[in-house]
């Protein structure tokens, strides 16, 4: 056989990439959710973009439309409880990468929907995730005067010359009833939309307080006031806000993990989060390449398409190897995680690290092959800009989790 000099193009690769395998059920959910994303997801998500945080959750706000829909999906924890975990990891990640490739911020506000059904199965509370089933939800943890510190429950990572200081949100259990007293931060996703929280805040216990409790709190109860909701640069679909408990009772049957379960809670309730948050990241930047990927097609410059100009296609080879190693952990550590007696947080921070730095990246370059189109919004790439620098703040700082990070990669054997 011999090979002429004519160019060999290599196959024209499917949205994901690499992924291969799929079995027809995730096939038929990747496509269906792909749908969803593009005839829903997407024009909303540029709407909301551009009204006010107020406008964004009034009562005739589209956002409330497209929870709904999402609904339909049929994608909750709930509902999927009966499949393997590995499967059940496998569907909700492809399920959410297609989300976030519509939108992000709304990719966000649905997910975030979810998290008091997960986490009161994640403490083996079948009761509360059947009262929170079907419930906007949301999750509170940051503080005003606590972000991303909030997930270091043990100290471990506390500056020898610092301290923590008095947490903002405090707890007390006083006979069947948990009384909750202060304030989660404008940072609490979906705090403007749910009707439930899981609530992560500080004990209180004669007059000691310490990390702390976790408590589905219902958001109609009396002594919960929420804030304005946030005006800020990225994932504006996603509406944040904060929280404020004021004598707010809540049955001690509420309670998902106390002082002595905490610490365990948190280091599993993170390494959820965390690939969580990383998926919706490859899937934001899967649509700033695709829009990339589609404009060197079409710009002319020097009297071709920019895609024949060397450094815009290696520009763009390198966008691709970004997001398929950023995938390729993030599907490794989730299964890894659903089939293991206990999740490598390690695995989770790295890849929520190692996902949301890739958005960033990939999504200034894709800005760049727009030129000056790219930072008008008549195209989408500089709200995709804004969306993927909120991912390295995101769910704790990458900075913070790095540290965490490093800090489980100690062996006290060999100290």
């Amino acid at each position: 056989m011999t090979l002429n000099n004519q160019n060999i193009h290599g196959p024209q690769l499917e949205p994901t990439g690499l992924e291969s395998n799929l079995t027809e059920e995730e096939l038929a959910i990747q496509s269906a959710v792909r749908r969803f994303a593009k005839e829903v997801l997407r024009p909303a998500g540029m709407t909301l973009d551009r009204v006010t945080p107020e406008e964004m959750v009034a009562p005739d706000s589209i956002l409330w439309d497209v929870l709904n829909k999402s609904k339909e999906l049929g994608l909750s924890v709930s509902a999927m409880m009966d499949l393997e975990p590995v499967e059940r990891a496998r569907i909700m990640a492809i399920a959410s990468e297609e989300l976030a490739w519509g939108d992000a911020g709304l990719a966000g506000a649905i997910l975030v929907n979810q998290m008091p059904v997960l986490y009161s199965l994640l403490a083996g509370n079948t009761q509360m995730a059947a009262y929170c089933d079907g419930k906007l939800g949301c999750w509170g943890i940051t503080e005003p005067d606590h972000g991303s510190d909030m997930l270091d429950t043990d100290g471990t990572l506390l500056s020898s010359e610092g301290q923590y200081g008095r947490p903002n949100c405090v707890a007390r259990i006083e006979g069947d009833k948990i009384i909750i007293n202060g304030q989660k931060s404008a940072w609490v996703s979906g705090a403007l939309t749910a009707e439930v929280c899981a609530l992560y805040c500080h004990i209180e216990e004669n007059g000691v307080t310490r990390p702390g409790v976790s408590v589905i709190v219902p958001l109609d109860l009396e002594g919960v006031t929420r804030g304005k909701p946030l005006d800020k640069a990225g994932l504006r679909a996603m509406n944040q806000g904060e929280l404020y408990f004021d004598n707010v009772e809540v049955p001690i049957a509420n309670l998902l993990v106390g002082p002595d379960e905490y610490n365990k809670f948190v280091y599993h309730t993170l390494a959820e989060a965390n690939v969580h948050v990383g998926n919706m990241f490859v899937g934001l930047a899967r649509a700033a390449y695709e829009h990339a990927l589609e404009y060197a097609h079409e710009r002319k410059q020097g009297g071709l398409p920019i895609i024949r100009h060397q450094n815009v296609k290696t520009r763009l080879f390198h966008m691709f190897r970004k997001i398929e190693a950023a995938r390729a952990l993030l599907r490794r550590t989730i299964e890894f995680n659903a089939s293991a007696p206990n999740p490598a947080l390690q695995g989770s921070i790295a890849t929520k690290i190692t996902c949301t730095q890739t958005a960033f990246e990939v999504a200034s370059d894709a800005l760049q092959i727009f030129g000056g189109n790219g930072m008008t919004k008549e195209y989408p790439m500089e709200k995709l800009l804004r969306d993927a620098r909120s991912g390295l703040i995101a769910d704790g700082c990458n900075e913070v989790l790095a540290i965490k990070g490093g800090n489980l990669l100690i062996n006290p054997e060999l100290l």
